[in-house]
């Protein structure tokens, strides 16, 4: 999903995951809330495919998972990792956080990993690691969330009456 928002100025926002909701509940929020976000950003969705496989070992699959995130980013990008033990913001938080990327000509790129959840890679190779809450959140929920978040940052910064 692509497209300019009008007042993004340039900046873009990504969201990579791993895997795929297989049960088709989480889905059809998370493409109301994007086609929200294109009104305010560049804004698109990244699914990589797990790693799986009988062969893999305890961990193989979280670094050729790593390894597939990190390809994926780019020089202007910063990385913010979403972990449970990550810092905690509240949304007007987000949003300042979000405007300093647009303001600094920096695109995001938000991570969420698979079962295993990400490798220590990527977590040291972010610019900033965020937990939506210090419960465990299916990835797929968390996916939910986030996008609406971000939603409610673009809202928060263009000063609409989303946020109550």
């Amino acid at each position: 999903m692509g497209g300019r928002g009008a007042g993004a100025g340039g900046l873009k926002v990504r969201l990579l995951s791993v895997g795929k909701d297989r049960s088709g509940l989480y889905e059809p929020a998370v493409q109301t809330y994007a086609q929200r976000l294109v009104h305010y950003t560049r804004f698109e969705l990244v699914e990589l495919p797990e790693a799986s496989g009988k062969k893999l070992k305890s961990g193989d699959a979280k670094s050729l998972e790593a390894e597939a995130i990190l390809a994926r980013r780019k020089p202007q990008d910063w990385l913010v990792a979403l972990d449970e033990r990550g810092a905690l913001m509240d949304s007007v938080e987000l949003s300042r956080f979000v405007g300093k990327a647009q303001g600094g000509s920096r695109d995001l790129l938000f991570v969420i990993g698979g079962d295993e959840g990400l490798a220590e890679s990527v977590r040291q190779a972010a610019h900033l690691t965020l937990s939506l809450s210090r419960m465990t959140l299916p990835h797929r929920l968390a996916r939910v969330v986030l996008v609406e978040q971000l939603y409610r940052a673009f809202t928060l910064l263009k000063g609409e009456p989303y946020h109550k």
